[in-house]
């Protein structure tokens, strides 16, 4: 399973830089997130739209021009992820493979771009190009998706884990409980 996984994030990794390509050829970078080229709507309600701009931050463009620290700790990030990948890897459900899975293919993702900023002074950041339109948003790619959803499975999956592990626990008490009691009476059965 830990091969499908890292197969899975190159291939995730492979359809962000491809989407990023075509948005890069197909759409002019907007001056500003106002600007949009084209919208999904149903009915006369607007969903999101296809724009085209740079970010050279994180999300909302925190931390804007520091690609050397987000490309630092982004590699460190990643570096965990897998080597907890492979301590664990005999005791990972599929799921959890599934959200690092995506953890990882966004990360690298948005770190080519970074490293394309380093080398290229004309590329001046991260490809973002979805505008969510029924919402103030910032403007994000199919990598920042990887990303988040990753993250809220694998919080998902840890949560549920943690909450059957906790009920558990409960039952063996109980079960330890009955079977102090039933011990216990049994003893003083004798003793009579």
């Amino acid at each position: 399973m830990l091969a499908l996984s890292f197969i899975l994030a190159g291939l995730l990794v492979l359809l962000d830089q491809l989407l990023k390509l075509y948005i890069s050829t197909n759409f002019e970078l907007c001056t500003s997130v106002i600007h949009r080229y084209w919208t999904f709507s149903i009915g006369s309600f607007d969903v999101f739209s296809i724009t085209h701009i740079r970010n050279d931050g994180a999300g909302w463009s925190i931390l804007g021009g520091q690609t050397v620290f987000l490309l630092a700790f982004t590699s460190i990030v990643l570096i965990a992820i897998v080597i907890y990948m492979f301590v664990k890897r005999k005791s990972i459900g599929t799921l959890e493979y599934l959200t690092l899975s995506l953890i990882i293919g966004g990360g690298i993702g948005n770190m080519i771009d970074r490293v394309r900023m380093l080398i290229d002074s004309e590329f001046t950041g991260v490809v973002d190009y979805i505008a969510l339109d029924f919402i103030d948003f910032p403007v994000f790619n199919f990598a920042d998706m990887c990303v988040v959803v990753g993250g809220i499975g694998l919080c998902l999956i840890y949560f549920w884990q943690e909450a059957k592990d906790s009920k558990a626990k409960k039952l063996a008490k109980a079960a330890e409980a009955v079977e102090e009691s039933e011990t216990e009476e049994e003893s003083q059965g004798e003793d009579k």
